[in-house]
């Protein structure tokens, strides 16, 4: 079919000429560098659609994406568009676009069908995370490691420097590199491994690593033919992919005919998952001649002043495309940054806003705030509670739904009340050797007067006694009080070592357990902390919390890796300092740095109409091994530069009061002779 006959306003012309010619390129390689917001699902569509129309066989086109319900929509737009074209032939055609998927389920697929060529037992099953850890964690026990003198790896930790090391294609100690406390554990990490693969294999199980993996060495077999099963070879989010991804796609076309991918080296954000930003830097020069770029630069999301601010945060890096967006919205107020004195007032801040947004008809669902890890949203999850804003959270648990932050709880709980039963057997079952009958015995001791002096000479199982001293000094140190909020900071030297006993993902929790101390500092005593969290606490939820029941409208919380791909009419991003943004985790090398920035541009180039960057002065840090958890005042992010700032409108907030409001204080109020009053 010709290219006149395609060029209809319901196909060709309603691209701009840009994402023509990425639709209309022909056999060779093919890279769309799309920036965000430029359409770029659109043209990839387009793209499969007029190789369809053309007449291309979709049974022999391969189409990956990074997940399922996106391939799903790229079949039902593929249909869409070629239906305008060729009417109900479409239908069946589009519907022949089988191989259309992620990497994972399609490698499945692909070893199914060859199992028998490669080693492999046609009827493998395939672990899951949970299934592989618990596999990892029985090779674990067998090599001895888990009765180690000094504290081994966890599963959990063990099958993250293994996938680590596979996805990244990196000797194990490179891999260590992402895991410098295990670094000693090299030798018998490497024993682990060559039992766990062994493993495996005599069970005829693979892992989600293995189908990346094998599906790797399949490709690079010429004699196998699996390159020659597709014409055409389409990859969406390029950016994402890591090393053995790169290495099927050579596999498959050694001379990248027929190769199209798509994405954007500004939105490489996942290297903790062995993403590889060079996959994409170095795309063109993998074939001669070199891959063809088309450049999206076209922006049809955010208003000109957000675009121009995310411009001038990404023009910054050091490496990457030379590509500026161009705003088709133009108008619009430029972006705010927004000093406040701490988290409090960012969470007030930021509540503030979204009900005045609400009331000139925003929509919750409209409105997000985005922040670097999970735990930066707790405090405005709390003030959203307390104001009774619905949320739904993306990327992590509730805060105060989680396990560990339930045990502190418990424990202050108990503290400010011993007949407190229900927090009374959390808490001391946090002692190893605790069961349920000795729990129940102890809480009958507590409950009686002087229950804390009954505790000392309590008769506990054998298990529990090494740790028993410890918990009663605990709990009469917290009776006695020593001030608030330093009564958390001794339940927390007391509970953390507990604690990386009992999860594998303990530094993560601790830090929120610091957190948790950031937000007690704002209340003026233990009880008042207990009673206004336990009155309206945030809804329970999990990786992606529930809306709640009676609310259709609900804000968004999510982490800024979560939100990628995502848009919103007002965006606020938190903590907007350096320690958050970037990460302190990540300034130790200029790629960690670099990858922060493309996060931060992420987050700005979410919002559509509004977006606020929020500098608080003093923030809560934590890990610090020399100085202990601490407010600390807070710079301004490295990536907020004079060049971004002068894109931005500055504010501090709240605003200073008028002077004569400063200067008058209010009539006394005597509270008490009202009340006495009452009954005169």
């Amino acid at each position: 079919m010709s290219e006149a006959a395609l060029s209809t306003p319901g196909y060709l012309d309603r691209l701009n000429p840009e994402q023509r010619a990425a639709v209309l390129h022909g056999d060779g390689p093919l890279l769309v560098l799309a920036g965000a917001g430029s359409g770029k699902t659109m043209t990839l569509a387009h793209r499969v659609a007029h190789l369809i129309v053309e007449g291309a066989d979709p049974r022999r086109i391969l189409l990956m994406t990074f997940s399922r319900r996106a391939a799903a929509e790229m079949r039902g737009r593929v249909g869409r568009i070629a239906r305008e074209v060729m009417g109900e032939k479409a239908e069946a055609l589009a519907e022949g676009l089988t191989w259309a998927g992620t990497f994972h389920a399609i490698g499945a697929r692909l070893l199914r069908e060859q199992a028998t060529e490669i080693g492999l037992d046609p009827d493998f099953t395939i672990h899951d995370r949970e299934d592989s850890a618990d596999l990892m964690n029985l090779c674990r026990h067998e090599l001895g490691f888990s009765r180690m003198a000094k504290r081994f790896p966890a599963k959990g930790t063990c099958l993250a420097i293994y996938s680590r090391a596979v996805n990244a294609r990196a000797p194990l100690a490179a891999a260590l590199g992402d895991f410098p406390w295990c670094a000693e554990w090299e030798a018998e990490l490497k024993a682990l491994f060559a039992a766990y693969v062994a493993a495996k294999q005599a069970q005829g199980v693979l892992d989600y690593d293995d189908l990346l993996l094998y599906w790797a060495e399949l490709a690079a077999e010429p004699e196998l033919g699996l390159g020659a099963r597709f014409d055409h070879v389409l990859i969406d989010e390029y950016q994402d992919t890591n090393r053995v991804q790169a290495a099927i796609l050579a596999g498959l076309r050694p001379d990248g005919r027929g190769v199209t991918v798509v994405g954007d080296d500004a939105q490489s954000i996942y290297s903790f998952r062995a993403a590889e930003v060079r996959n994409i830097l170095d795309f063109p020069a993998v074939f001669s001649p070199p891959a063809r770029i088309v450049t999206l630069t076209r922006n049809y999301r955010s208003t000109a002043p957000i675009l121009a601010a995310a411009n001038a945060v990404i023009a910054e890096a050091r490496e990457g495309y030379a590509k500026e967006l161009v705003a088709e919205r133009q108008g619009g107020l430029p972006p705010l940054m927004i000093r406040v004195p701490d988290e409090a007032a960012q969470a007030a801040y930021v509540c503030e806003r979204v009900l005045e947004a609400r009331e000139a008809g925003v929509a919750l669902k409209g409105q997000a705030a985005l922040f670097r890890t999970a735990s930066h949203s707790a405090p405005l999850e709390v003030e959203l509670t307390r104001r009774n804003i619905p949320f739904v959270k993306f990327g992590g648990l509730k805060f105060l739904d989680t396990a560990h932050v339930k045990d502190v709880m418990a424990l202050l709980r108990l503290a400010e009340n011993p007949r407190d039963r229900v927090s009374g057997f959390r808490a001391l079952r946090l002692v190893p050797g605790i069961g349920p009958a000795s729990a129940e015995r102890l809480l009958a001791l507590l409950a009686a007067p002087g229950g804390t002096e009954a505790l000392r000479g309590a008769r506990v199982p054998a298990r529990a006694a090494a740790e028993w001293a410890d918990f009663v000094a605990l709990f009469a140190g917290l009776r006695a009080g020593h001030g608030w909020p330093a009564d958390l900071s001794a339940l927390r030297a007391w509970y953390e070592p507990r604690l990386e006993l009992i999860h594998e993902d303990a530094p993560a929790r601790i830090a929120d357990l610091a957190t948790l101390e950031g937000i007690a500092a704002g209340y003026p005593s233990r009880a008042r902390f207990l009673t206004e969290l336990t009155l309206d606490p945030p809804a329970a939820g999990g990786d992606l919390a529930g809306p709640p029941l009676l609310d259709d409208d609900y804000m968004i919380l999510s982490t800024i890796h979560s939100a990628k791909g995502q848009e919103w009419k007002q965006v606020f991003v938190l903590n907007c300092v350096d320690g958050c943004i970037p990460s302190d985790l990540a300034t130790g090398s200029r790629a960690g740095v670099e990858e922060e920035r493309r996060l931060f541009y992420v987050a700005m180039t979410r919002a559509k109409d509004a977006l606020h960057l929020l500098v608080p002065a003093r923030f809560h840090v934590h890990n610090q091994a020399a100085r202990g958890d601490r407010h600390v005042h807070a710079a301004r992010s490295r990536f907020l530069s004079d060049a971004v700032v002068a894109r931005l409108a500055e504010r501090s907030w709240p605003p200073p009061p008028p002077e004569e409001a400063r200067a008058a204080p209010g009539p006394r109020r005597d509270l008490a002779a009202r009340m006495r009053g009452m009954w005169e």
